[in-house]
């Protein structure tokens, strides 16, 4: 009777080490909306780019407050939609923060830049 309680509690701390490690791991960045955006974006029916910026926005803020970081490329989709609404001060300083988040990312941002500058914008 004594192994029988052994092996039944051994099972039960067993399952429930399973199940603790099974647990939803937190996400590494917090995406807030942003892969519905970029598809709102890409659809032509999509909202306009000024509630597209205040989704992202308040995605930025919502990151902040919780302490996490945004993904890959969301700063730079933010920047994109600056320059369609031509705030270009604000796209630059969305990308310079691409940039410094996700340094694998200069030779694309430098590449927009210079399409900037080469356009004289």
């Amino acid at each position: 009777m004594h192994l029988h309680t052994a092996i039944r509690a051994g099972a039960s701390l067993a399952l429930a080490t399973l199940l603790v490690g099974c647990a939803a791991p937190k996400s590494l960045y917090s995406w807030n909306g942003y892969q519905h955006q970029v598809y709102q974006y890409l659809k032509s029916d999509g909202p306009a780019a000024e509630e597209q910026i205040l989704a992202l926005e308040k995605g930025v803020q919502v990151s902040a407050s919780q302490g996490a970081q945004l993904p890959p490329g969301y700063q730079a989709h933010l920047g994109l939609l600056y320059l369609n609404t031509g705030r270009t001060n604000q796209a630059l300083a969305a990308w310079e923060q691409e940039k410094k988040q996700f340094p694998e990312s200069a030779p694309y941002i430098d590449y927009l830049v210079g399409n900037l500058k080469k356009n004289g914008i």
